[in-house]
C-alpha cells in the first residue's frame, strides 16, 4: 500500500492506494473521476501516516471494499498540510493530464 500527500487545485489531501505507482493508469483514472487531473504528489511512509492519523487511519481503511484501490484518508487540506513537515516529503511526482482543456 502506498500513501501520499497530493497537492491539487482544491487543496492538499492524503490518499492511500494499492496501486504500485502514483502515476499508475488505474489510479489516475480514479483520481480523474474525482475531478483531479493535475497534482503534485509526495509519497509518505505508511507507518508515518498511521502514526499521524491514529484511529482515523484505521477507520478510513475499515471502509475499504476488496475491490477498492483508492481511499482518501484526509479531505481537510489544512490538517493534511499541517501534519507533515516539508523535510519529510520526498521527491515530488508531477502529473498533468494530457486531456486538460
Amino acid at each position: 500500500m502506498k500513501t501520499a500527500l497530493l497537492l491539487t487545485g482544491s487543496g492538499p489531501l492524503v490518499i492511500a492506494t494499492s496501486h504500485a505507482s502514483l502515476t499508475d493508469s488505474g489510479l489516475l483514472e480514479k483520481l480523474r473521476a474525482k475531478g483531479i487531473d493535475k497534482f503534485i504528489a509526495y509519497e509518505l511512509p505508511l507507518d508515518l501516516v498511521k502514526e499521524r492519523y491514529g484511529g482515523h487511519f484505521d477507520i478510513a481503511m475499515q471502509d475499504l471494499n476488496e475491490s477498492d484501490d483508492l481511499r482518501v484518508v484526509d479531505f481537510s487540506g489544512e490538517r493534511a498540510f499541517r501534519l507533515f513537515h516539508l523535510k519529510e516529503l520526498g521527491t515530488p511526482v508531477l502529473y498533468e493530464s494530457s486531456e486538460r482543456a
